[in-house]
């Protein structure tokens, strides 16, 4: 009998919240005679937009989107994060230091390598555009001449005459009138050799410890241990003993000079 007047009560109670919301539209539309009205919302873009502007605005949200790729890889980040890459991988700590650690760190290297360019593109183009003193293509070329000039520093010669070999077309004679869709493509292939080959020192002296403890294990017949597991703590010792990240580190920024 206790559940049936459960239930009973749990009926009248559902019928009475089905009421008190059946009688919500009433009391509203009699506090209103003429309904409930919701707010509206109206979005005026003005009059006269003409197509360019239009354009102009989808070009602009486009450069946006496409603007963190265009800072990596016309800067010194590539290198750096490979050469990174390089010394985790040799070091053989799997996942450590993580992704998010050795991205970073090379942001703020990247960041104090390039303060001499960003100095200059903000005197020269950044401030007289926000003073009105320029138009933004000339903000924008001043921006491109700064840029250019410091990877005419780090591309090479034969990166920039593959691209004149594919096209057909004639080397200039100065690094100056190479056109900027050939110039950062060569930059960027300069800048991936240039780490594979800093990548490539990283590597030995890790390559002849596995080779040492490997030729151990054989020699004691412990042939089915991986020499993996003994070299790792060696080499993480070899690397704080010669003060490891310091010294990638030094060498990731003098080889910009």
């Amino acid at each position: 009998m206790k559940k049936i007047d459960k239930i009973i009560d749990g009926r009248k109670i559902l019928l009475t919240l089905i009421m008190l919301m059946a009688a919500l539209p009433l009391s509203a539309q009699s506090t209103n005679p003429n309904g409930l009205n919701l707010p509206g919302l109206s979005v005026n873009f003005g009059q006269g937009v003409d197509l360019v502007d239009t354009i102009k605005v989808l070009v602009l949200f486009t450069l946006l989107t496409v603007a963190p790729a265009i800072i990596i890889l016309t800067t010194c980040f590539t290198r750096i994060v490979v050469v990174l890459g390089f010394m985790r991988q040799a070091l053989g700590t799997q996942n450590l230091p993580p992704n998010q650690l050795l991205i970073g760190l090379a942001v703020f290297l990247s960041i104090f390598v390039m303060q001499p360019t960003g100095e200059a593109i903000y005197q020269k183009a950044i401030l007289p555009y926000l003073d009105k003193k320029i138009t933004t293509t000339e903000a924008i070329d001043e921006i491109t001449l700064d840029m250019r000039a410091f990877m005419s520093k780090q591309v090479r010669k034969t990166d920039i005459g593959l691209f004149y070999d594919v096209t057909g077309k004639a080397a200039p004679n100065t690094i100056e009138e190479v056109p900027i869709h050939f110039l950062i493509p060569a930059f960027i292939i300069s800048e991936l050799k240039t780490a594979f080959q800093i990548g490539f020192l990283l590597y030995i002296p890790f390559l002849i410890l596995d080779m040492v403890v490997a030729s151990v294990l054989m020699a004691m017949g412990m042939m089915m241990l991986p020499p993996v597991v003994i070299s790792l703590p060696f080499k993480l010792l070899l690397f704080v003993l010669v003060d490891g990240w310091q010294l990638v580190t030094g060498s990731i920024l003098r080889s910009f000079n």
